[in-house]
């Protein structure tokens, strides 16, 4: 798998550095060990941090700075690292889908970054490029229906858009039969070593909690 960086990201969004990793999975509906550390984590998040400290976290708000120059208003469409932070922070309790969406919100929770979590044998080709959503482009967010992503960066593979950072496609989701993970860290902050120790946290989850080596992880080019 190669992912590719085109040109119009890298104009508008030159800070921008990325990491995927791509690993051999077993997937499970619920584990306890890692909602356990998942709950932990919080306990401890919402003793440092407020829904209006996290604002300025360098991984959020460079999010939504290039969320602004691509033409879209975060606000609106919000990132989903920030909206996972918030709803955290607001004791609201995560989402409970599966183990590996479970283990990728908490890497996305732990750093701010919005973390794209695909099926890779789900898509289509062997290369992925991030650029920036058109008008009319079509597109179905998970539970959420049509999505209008012009202005929002997205991943297309041979067949179109799989992932934004508001929101991955219904296309290439993971569930319960999923074997192959891709999860693509997304930092427009230009903080590459912040980038790859993220890379590597997900690389520890899923030793611990999907049956995994680890996987490999893959840089971007472009």
């Amino acid at each position: 798998m190669k992912i590719f960086v085109s040109e119009e990201i890298r104009q508008r969004c030159p800070e921008f550095v990325g990491a995927a990793v791509l690993a051999d999975i077993r997937n499970s509906e619920y584990d306890a060990q890692l909602w356990s550390e998942i709950n932990g984590f919080i306990t401890d998040y919402r003793a440092r941090y407020t829904v209006d400290s996290i604002k300025t976290m360098p991984s959020i708000e460079a999010t939504r700075t290039a969320y602004r120059r691509c033409g879209k208003d975060p606000s609106r469409y919000r990132p989903s690292g920030e909206a996972l932070v918030r709803r955290t922070l607001k004791g609201n309790d995560l989402y409970q889908v599966n183990t590996v969406v479970d283990l990728i919100n908490l890497a996305s929770i732990a750093y701010g970054y919005s973390i794209g979590g695909f099926d890779a044998s789900k898509i289509q080709g062997d290369a992925l490029c991030l650029g920036i959503g058109r008008e009319g482009e079509p597109y179905e967010g998970i539970g959420r229906g049509p999505l209008n992503i012009a202005g929002l960066p997205v991943y297309r593979d041979a067949c179109g858009g799989i992932g934004t950072p508001t929101s991955d496609h219904e296309r290439t989701k993971l569930d319960l039969q999923s074997t192959r993970l891709l999860a693509i860290v997304n930092g427009y902050d230009g903080n590459s070593g912040n980038v790859q120790a993220c890379a590597r946290f997900i690389q520890e989850l899923v030793r611990k909690y999907a049956d995994s080596d680890g996987g490999s992880i893959i840089g971007m080019e472009g």
